[in-house]
């Protein structure tokens, strides 16, 4: 991981400071280096050196006592292997196997990983054919669907910000050897380049809560207007999709860089600097559950009043509902209760995987639902024609009928 590449870097330049400063001894001595894995002091000929285990290592507690072996030879050159490397019997530095406990945990994140990455793939097939769909056909461009386009780009970007930020964060830790991996690790480009992509997966993902709450606002309006001008308010519609995740993402670069600029940024030492993301995304999420009871609300007293038209308004009113959940994210609500910091024992892993499996499989169920059926609900006013299939698609394929007015 990058924290242990980071504390072997620490580790080095230490010891390059400390064999800078250290004196030389008079005679035949092995010379003093550091060989990629630990720091050697001078050695008598005809010895054997040892070393504490360097500390960078992860299970360091483990092998605090133990140390790190090398010969020197009567010539005072450091004893080879059969091979042209040094020899080094690292063997009490090593530890046997990770604990039970641990080993478990990481194949089910293994698991978890690639449930996700299978959900993010399956969602950018989806995705990317209805946005060309969208795009493709004249007949469907208008405003209500340029809003779809906009949510459906939002998730493209969410799936495809985070497969890639996996890629970068998944590499192993390079062996400690004489060799260039860890250098290039450790390299300037490569650190940047996984901050970078850290901070276009918090953009992404927060814009795609916010193209969410765009789409809840909208439906708010469509349903509970009776005059709503699409067009007046779609620059706003804008700015909230794409314009407010800069808002708090920038504040967050800022005091990372300021105060935890550590490794990819991908860990939340101090919970306090990652409420800055935290905080508006909840706010979204509280939001459009305040909006999804409201326009249930406003599906009960409209289909109450075509009972005579609709006799199966409840059952119709109650596949809106579970078209709405996934559609605006209303789930979410759940995950915001149980953070991370307050769930111990099994719950963190049964959050975690809901949490995964409806981000990851979220577009999904609107998508798939939509294809079974395009007439969740009709509703007509004596003002206007106004009608609105609550599944992304669902609205889509409406929208083309003569028998209704496209706005």
């Amino acid at each position: 991981s990058f924290d242990t590449v980071e504390e072997w870097n620490r580790y080095r330049k230490e010891c390059l400071l400390q064999m800078s400063t250290e004196p030389r001894p008079k005679g035949v001595f092995c010379g003093r280096m550091f060989d990629m894995y630990a720091c050697w002091s001078d050695g008598k000929p005809n010895s054997t050196v040892k070393v504490p285990c360097p500390w960078y290592l992860p299970w360091y507690n483990q092998v605090r006592n133990g140390f790190v072996l090398r010969e020197c030879g009567p010539d005072g050159q450091w004893t080879t292997s059969n091979s042209s490397h040094t020899w080094r019997d690292h063997s009490q530095c090593n530890i046997d196997s990770q604990p039970e406990a641990q080993k478990k945990q990481m194949l089910i994140l293994a698991y978890f990983r690639v449930m996700y990455t299978v959900g993010y793939c399956v969602s950018l097939a989806s995705l990317s054919l209805a946005l060309i769909i969208l795009l493709f056909f004249r007949k469907l461009h208008c405003t209500r669907n340029y809003i779809h386009t906009n949510l459906f780009a939002s998730f493209i970007l969410r799936a495809v910000s985070i497969l890639s930020r996996d890629a970068l964060l998944s590499r192993d830790t390079p062996e400690f050897r004489d060799n260039r991996d860890i250098l290039e690790a450790l390299s300037d480009q490569a650190v940047s380049g996984c901050r970078v992509a850290q901070v276009l997966m918090q953009y992404c993902v927060g814009a795609n809560y916010y193209w969410l709450l765009v789409e809840g606002l909208y439906l708010h309006n469509l349903l509970g207007m009776m005059v709503f001008s699409e067009n007046r308010y779609f620059f706003g519609y804008l700015l909230t999709g794409w314009g407010t995740p800069v808002l708090f993402v920038v504040p967050w670069i800022i005091v990372r860089y300021l105060f935890e600029n550590t490794r990819c940024w991908e860990v939340n030492e101090k919970m306090a600097h990652w409420w800055i993301i935290r905080t508006p995304i909840l706010i979204a999420i509280l939001v459009n559950f305040f909006i999804f009871i409201r326009i249930i609300q406003i599906l009960v007293s409209k289909l109450r009043a075509h009972q005579m038209r609709y006799t199966d308004y409840k059952f119709r009113l109650a596949k809106s509902t579970l078209t709405l959940i996934p559609l605006l994210g209303i789930h979410e609500v759940v995950f915001a209760v149980l953070t991370e910091e307050h769930t111990d024992g099994i719950l963190p892993n049964i959050n975690l995987f809901f949490q995964l499996f409806f981000n990851s499989f979220q577009v999904q169920s609107g998508l798939c639902i939509s294809t079974r059926g395009e007439d969740f609900f009709l509703i007509e006013t004596a003002s206007q024609n106004t009608f609105y299939g609550i599944s992304m698609l669902g609205s889509t394929l409406r929208v083309i009928s003569p028998l209704h007015r496209v706005y």
